[in-house]
């Protein structure tokens, strides 16, 4: 059982701290809004993920093999989404980073929105799922130890990306600074939507 825990915690980590548009969400708020403003996305975000391998643990997996169309339409819902979300962050207004609180950083519903439609998450799982779960007996303690492994190293990878923004902070407190940022930031979560559909 420790080398399928271990197994797992590699490849969740790998999976939860490579660049994807819920990490550039959590840098971006941790540079404009220090790092406590931006916990409630790394929060909604690890909790949505968690669900998600649940989900896809007790059956939807099934569901989706069998009508893939409706990965089709989460992939379209997301893709919106996701692009609404990279021209908030690139036509954001410098904030004085001193005085951050005046402005609104993603809550935690957005964080969970961003992750529940983020086609990265659920093709993660699934692909998770079958390699950790479904080859286990008994199948569903696995898939509890899986949802926890998922959970951790969520949190620990879209926290780092989090904590990585706030250490830049300062650098952002300069207006020009701030608004290159994001806009870079917000061509990075776009371009990461159209590498998705060509993928695809």
């Amino acid at each position: 059982m420790a080398a399928v825990v271990l197994s797992m915690i590699v490849f969740a980590l790998v999976g939860a701290i490579s660049p994807g548009p819920v990490n550039i969400i959590a840098i971006g708020a941790g540079a404009n809004f220090g790092l406590v403003k931006a916990l409630p996305h790394v929060l909604g975000a690890t909790v949505a993920y968690a669900l998600i391998v649940f989900l896809v643990g007790i059956g939807l997996n099934e569901v989706l093999l069998r009508f893939p169309q409706i990965t089709d339409v989460l992939q379209y819902i997301g893709g919106v989404f996701l692009l609404y979300m990279s021209f908030k962050i690139a036509t954001a207004k410098p904030v004085d980073i001193d005085v951050a609180g005046q402005t609104i950083p993603p809550r935690f519903i957005e964080g969970v929105l961003a992750q529940g439609l983020n086609p990265k998450a659920w093709l993660v799982s699934m692909s998770g799922v079958s390699l950790f779960v479904s080859a286990q007996h008994p199948a569903f303690f696995y898939l509890l130890v899986f949802c926890l492994v998922s959970f951790s190293m969520c949190l620990l990878g879209v926290g780092t990306w989090a904590v990585l923004g706030h250490f830049i902070g300062k650098y952002l407190s300069d207006d020009r600074h701030q608004v290159m940022f994001n806009r870079v930031m917000g061509v990075l979560l776009s371009s990461t939507v159209v590498t998705m559909f060509l993928q695809s």
